[in-house]
């Protein structure tokens, strides 16, 4: 019965492997789905194709750092200030077509600095004078035939216009709960200029949407219910809690005058040697995989076959999920990859060892494989677990490097434990029970 249930498990193991194998090289199987189609008149779809998220050092770009100029705020708001420039230097960049830029807020002592990160960019000024710009908040009001335009276009942004009230007059924008319901909500305070405005902003638009935007790109547009007099208003809406400090923070951004200028450092990456990195990379990978199961095979025979199959599917198992996550992959990470793949052989060296022991034994094959994964699991459990502390460590306190790296480990560490124990048991445990356990040297 516990050989049936392992085979079911091994059976399902594969089917796994196979569509997570699919999803990481569609264009392989798109290639037999064409010429299934060709040669029997079927329309089979092709399945869809997603790319792998490359970081700066495998797919080349550009790395700027920016000093942000914070001496005109007060030092309550200099961390809000930095989050709410890094939202609209990311949305900035998303502008030119740049997929996945990583922005990351740097404190050092009373100096911040933006780390921008922008992967696959062809032309690095043109990244710059786009950052540079400080970023424009604006209010804007219905158009007089907004009915018109609704009518011609579904773009809500083409029916409204530019007022007076910009960023220029607001004071703050902060987070406040209601006392009921507890749901978030945003208030804003204007300066004496701003309050005035906004009061006749709010008397011509009575029960209708007063626009916020912030580099051209709407934030909010919530419904007037009344002349607003004082220069206080709210923002109520369905937010979240994290929806409601993202709008927030644009507003502060748009608001408080944070000027960054010109770059104090940039790195450039051409994607020739990006691309070369690459290259180089899976070329290292794939002869290492091929030494091990090399090793494993050479010494360990029939259980170093499967375990080098249980390899396999969990580098397949381990590539998808960093397409499903959109994990983006730099060197550093490649290099926790490879070092998880050598705690899932160290396992499975651990694993084989006992179980060599338990055979020269003279206990049975099916014995000698319980045996041994239950005394080797405290060494295991033990060497992942440390290495995986480790791996969080870095994720917590390093840079955004060292956390990739970190990253791709405990990942790997995750699935490294799945593989050495779950799958290779699996299949080992399916062929303990058959003719070919009689023959042992297949087995020591």
């Amino acid at each position: 019965m516990e050989n049936k249930h392992y085979k079911l498990i091994s059976f399902g193991v594969i089917i796994l492997a196979i569509i997570a194998a699919v999803f990481v090289q569609p264009n392989f199987f798109n290639k037999g789905i064409d010429f299934v189609n060709s040669i029997s008149g079927l329309k089979i779809p092709h399945i869809a194709e997603k790319e792998f998220m490359l970081g700066l050092d495998l797919q080349g770009g550009a790395e700027l750092l920016y000093e942000a100029d914070l001496s005109q705020l007060d030092k309550s708001s200099y961390s809000q200030a930095m989050e709410g420039l890094r939202d609209v230097i990311e949305r900035r960049i998303n502008t030119l077509g740049v997929r996945e830029p990583e922005i990351e807020v740097v404190a050092s002592g009373k100096d911040y600095r933006l780390k921008v990160r922008i992967p696959g960019i062809t032309d690095p000024q043109e990244a710059i004078k786009e950052i540079g710009r400080t970023p424009y908040l604006e209010f804007q009001e219905l158009k007089e035939n907004y009915e018109e335009i609704q009518e011609e276009t579904d773009d809500i942004t083409m029916i409204f216009k530019p007022t007076e009230l910009t960023g220029r007059y607001l004071e703050t924008a902060t987070i406040a709960f209601d006392q009921n319901s507890n749901h978030p909500y945003i208030t804003l305070s204007f300066n004496d200029q701003g309050a005035k405005i906004f009061e006749d902003i709010t008397e011509r638009n009575v029960d209708k949407p007063l626009a916020i935007f912030i580099d051209n790109e709407l934030l909010s547009a919530p419904n007037v219910s009344e002349k607003i007099t004082g220069g206080k208003a709210t923002i109520t809406g369905d937010f979240s809690i994290e929806e409601a400090k993202f709008l927030a923070r644009n507003l502060n951004a748009g608001a408080l005058p944070v000027p960054i200028g010109e770059p104090v450092s940039m790195v450039t990456v051409g994607p020739s040697l990006g691309l070369a990195s690459l290259q180089k990379s899976l070329k290292a990978g794939f002869f290492g995989i091929l030494l091990i199961i090399a090793f494993l095979i050479l010494i360990y025979r029939l259980p170093g076959f499967l375990a080098s199959l249980a390899l396999i599917i969990y580098g397949v198992l381990l590539l998808a999920l960093f397409k499903i996550g959109s994990f983006t992959l730099t060197l550093s990470g490649i290099g926790g990859f490879i070092l998880s793949l050598g705690m899932a052989v160290d396992a499975n060296i651990l694993i084989f060892s006992r179980m060599r022991e338990e055979i020269k034994q003279g206990r049975e094959i099916d014995i000698a494989i319980k045996q041994g994964f239950e005394r080797a699991w405290p060494s295991i459990r033990d060497g992942n677990v440390t290495t995986l502390i480790v791996g969080l460590i870095l994720f917590g306190v390093g840079t955004s490097f060292v956390q990739g790296f970190a990253t791709t480990l405990c990942l790997g560490i995750l699935i490294s434990m799945f593989s050495a124990v779950f799958v290779s048991r699996s299949f080992l445990v399916s062929l303990s029970q058959t003719r070919l356990s009689k023959f042992k040297k297949l087995w020591i």
